[in-house]
């Protein structure tokens, strides 16, 4: 993985091809955000224009408390490697995770994407502890509630990417010793609105798709009482359950281990949360390979606000 600062002077497809993603593979990508953005196959060329923009927009990364599994999402997806499209498509200009530059260098270069005279989109991941002053939490030497507090205000859109930026997620569980908080509840002292990208962790098309639409209306989408968008938060997992044939039929597995549950049965009495759980799962599977649900796992309810605390116990039996 490299870090770049900047703009290049190639073009995206040429910057893709040259990292061995294909026309066609940008193409058949930017399809698969069309469908997760509920716009339909013909809404692809609309995709790709938005992402091959002759400026990249800058995006400032931020981490908080969270185990960056949302970041992983990211980088282990594939067909294309979505890192390699991403990162191609985007400046993105501070990410301290997979960044080469440290210390000192790091700090500068997030200094310089924030006084990009064009502005920057802030992606936060993590909830931020706020307890004394948020001294739970710090990155060179600075709360991460001060850095949020200085960084996230100045940019030109917001968006909270994971249950823990968007509600909190396991750090804010009882008795949350270090006050954590969502992005939003945080900050909105500071008027900050951020976009919320629930799960634990999100899709990253989900990602994808609103920095898709946000490049292509310089607006936020709709969005649910939560700050969750709609296209990818309007129905619930049970909505689309491969499993919902056999809940209507009152067929349910009496343990993960029975014959049932391997025919498919569903998950409900054994603890799933899909019925009171929004999220586009069943849609727009992780690696366009599988979901919890269809691997014999039930939902969680982790796109949920405190689900830790409300969906437990995760299992019956």
């Amino acid at each position: 993985m490299r870090f770049s600062v900047g703009l290049g002077k190639e073009g995206a497809e040429e910057r893709l091809a040259r990292r061995g993603v294909s026309r066609r593979d940008f193409l058949k990508f930017c399809t698969a955000i069309a469908v997760t953005m509920g716009m339909g196959p013909a809404f692809a060329p609309e995709v790709a224009r938005a992402l091959t923009g002759s400026r990249r927009p800058s995006v400032v990364y931020l981490h908080n408390a969270e185990c960056t599994g949302c970041s992983e999402s990211v980088l282990r997806a594939f067909q294309p490697y979505l890192d390699e499209l991403v990162l191609d498509t985007i400046s993105l200009d501070y990410h301290e995770t997979i960044m080469a530059a440290a210390g000192d260098a790091a700090e500068a270069a997030l200094h310089q994407a924030v006084a990009n005279p064009d502005g920057f989109i802030c992606i936060v991941e993590g909830a931020i502890p706020t307890a004394d002053n948020g001294i739970y939490g710090k990155v060179a030497n600075h709360t991460m509630l001060s850095i949020c507090s200085d960084i996230v205000p100045k940019a030109k859109a917001v968006i909270a990417y994971g249950t823990c930026a968007t509600f909190g997620g396991v750090q804010a569980a009882k008795p949350n010793p270090t006050g954590a908080k969502g992005l939003n509840d945080a900050l909105k002292h500071l008027g900050v609105n951020a976009i919320n990208l629930a799960g634990c962790p999100p899709n990253p098309y989900n990602l994808v798709g609103t920095l898709v639409y946000y490049l292509k209306n310089n607006a936020a989408p709709e969005m649910d009482e939560f700050n969750r968008p709609l296209m990818f938060f309007g129905q619930s997992v049970h909505d689309n359950c491969p499993r919902l044939k056999h809940f209507d039929a009152g067929e349910f597995a009496p343990s993960f281990e029975s014959e049932e549950a391997r025919k498919g049965w569903c998950l409900y009495e054994l603890g799933c949360k899909g019925p009171s759980t929004m999220n586009n799962c069943p849609k727009i599977k992780f690696n366009q390979t599988n979901w919890p649900v269809e691997a014999g796992h039930p939902c969680i309810g982790c796109s949920e606000p405190d689900f830790w605390d409300e969906k437990s116990p995760f299992y019956e039996s």
